[in-house]
């Protein structure tokens, strides 16, 4: 299987990515680091020789770099099963104080990433009439969150265009899910002072979307919220 994914060096992305490995898929990924793309990828070709492993820096706050990325995915995989759009950044604020220019660099990330490159990957799909679309959302697209300003905002608006996306594909047998999982441990997280046991891994989060996909081709995942045991921080 072929498998697509936006930020996939670090945290969830990283952590998915793995576990896509793990069952044989070949991968595309996208990030902004080539030292970390080649990092994980020497990483991966050691541990996983049953994938193959393609790369591409790109920025996905950048329309151009969306569809570059789409280009060279299309380049490499004559066909796509799985799409996860992970690509995000969180900038903390308020929303009639935090930095000029704060929306627009997170719904560009946030949500533009996904808009742009689903267009050009699920026509794909809906030709071979199978193919999975994950949007990585989160639980601030169901609350709003302290500081979390237009954080929240882009995340309400990516689990908007998920909604839209799983009305439109109903009838052409491409799935999608939106995933939203409350606080992670990632590099969002690095210097806080918190008991590991507050935040979730990102291997679980990744179990559960590598579990998705071994449905029955009747059954589709819509939503999936994940927390920590003890609650939202």
């Amino acid at each position: 299987m072929n498998t697509i994914i936006t930020g996939g060096t670090k945290g969830i992305g990283y952590a998915i990515a793995k576990e896509f490995a793990k069952k044989a898929h070949n991968l595309c990924i996208c990030a902004r680091s080539e030292d970390n793309l080649n990092e994980m990828k020497a990483i991966f070709l050691n541990e996983f020789p049953s994938s193959q492993i393609f790369t591409m820096v790109a920025d996905m706050s950048k329309k151009e770099d969306v569809l570059a990325f789409a280009g060279y995915c299309l380049e490499n995989f004559k066909t796509i099963d799985v799409l996860v759009n992970n690509a995000g950044v969180f900038l903390p604020g308020n929303t009639l104080e935090e930095e000029e220019g704060a929306l627009e660099k997170m719904i560009e990330t946030n949500l533009y990433s996904a808009y742009h490159l689903s267009r050009k990957i699920v026509p794909t799909m809906k030709q071979a009439k199978s193919g999975y679309v994950i949007n990585m959302c989160s639980i601030a697209s169901k609350i709003a969150y302290p500081n979390g300003g237009s954080y929240s905002i882009s995340k309400f608006a990516l689990l908007g265009f998920s909604k839209v996306l799983r009305e439109e594909l109903k009838e052409t047998g491409v799935k999608v899910t939106s995933i939203l999982p409350g606080a992670t441990w990632s590099n969002s997280w690095v210097g806080v002072d918190l008991p590991k046991e507050r935040l979730m891994e990102a291997s679980d989060i990744a179990s559960v979307v590598g579990n998705l996909i071994d449905l029955g081709d009747s059954a589709v995942m819509e939503e999936v919220i994940l927390r920590p045991q003890l609650g939202d921080l």
